[in-house]
């Protein structure tokens, strides 16, 4: 006799720690068996079958490992999306849609404007741009072959086409084009940080995360770059850690953008700084 869907369930919660133990332990069985969150309310009851117990048992036991949630279903939720993610790219995360929204305030309605991802990983802050600006052509870069495969894939499954992909470090493969706009999440943990060793950073790809002694080497290098890619008015909006705003500001000031500014993400931290160029 199988267990029923609340058995296994159960069972999952009492192994995986954390206060989201219940809802991962339910996306797992509807990623993995094809069983949706509503169907095992309404059926805790129902048996599951061989099959599905192995294939539930099987991810439970690599989540319980420490892999990433997002990489055992192999997707992530992101602004109106349903991202494709492996571990050659950063997994997409709430805190980055506070630089999605501040780049659509920015950009009016209906623009045409030429626009910038740097470091596009899995494509997320360049396809919600696309589909939120149609009129806009985005232009997404990284140095990783491995997820511009996984960005284009994306962009494919969205049904997205006013975007494109090249491959190269921060603006070096577009350096002859001129942006309204050039957002990124860059890298920007230091080396030595000890959130380098918690939660779901230990599998995500370093060069996504760490950017030297104090996470700000990449950041030093695209603020003087993007000077030269911005046309006069054009606006850089960076993503960062919660206490680089200050230093971020004063790299951008160095260079000569005008009008910066920091927002907070949804947590209450400084998250995105920006400014616009002369």
């Amino acid at each position: 006799m199988t267990p029923t869907i609340l058995e296994i369930l159960t069972k999952a919660r009492s192994k995986l720690t954390g206060p989201e133990a219940r809802l991962e332990s339910e996306l797992l069985l509807a990623e993995t068996c094809g069983i949706s969150r509503s169907y095992q309310g309404i059926h805790p009851d129902e048996e599951l079958s061989e099959k599905h117990c192995l294939q539930f048992d099987s991810a439970l036991k690599r989540r319980i490992a420490g892999e990433p949630l997002a990489y055992i279903t192999g997707s992530r939720g992101f602004w109106d999306m349903d991202l494709k993610v492996s571990p050659e790219v950063l997994i997409p995360r709430p805190d980055t849609e506070c630089l999605v929204e501040q780049a659509l305030l920015r950009i009016p309605a209906d623009a045409g404007w030429q626009i910038a991802d740097l470091g596009t990983g899995s494509g997320a802050i360049a396809l919600a741009l696309a589909r939120e600006r149609p009129q806009c052509e985005i232009t997404a870069t990284d140095l990783s072959m491995a997820a511009l495969v996984i960005a284009e894939e994306n962009a494919r499954l969205q049904g997205t086409k006013n975007i494109s992909f090249a491959a190269g470090s921060w603006l070096q493969p577009i350096k002859s084009s001129l942006f309204e706009m050039i957002v990124c999440n860059p890298p920007y943990i230091p080396a030595d940080d000890p959130h380098l060793k918690q939660g779901d950073l230990p599998a995500e790809p370093e060069h996504a995360l760490i950017s030297g002694s104090d996470g700000l080497d990449a950041i030093r290098q695209i603020i003087p770059d993007s000077v030269s890619h911005l046309k006069p008015g054009g606006f850089l909006l960076l993503e960062h850690a919660y206490d680089q705003a200050r230093a971020v500001s004063r790299l951008l000031g160095h260079v000569g953008f005008k009008e910066i500014f920091t927002k907070k993400d949804y947590g209450g931290n400084d998250r995105v700084t920006g400014g616009k160029a002369d």
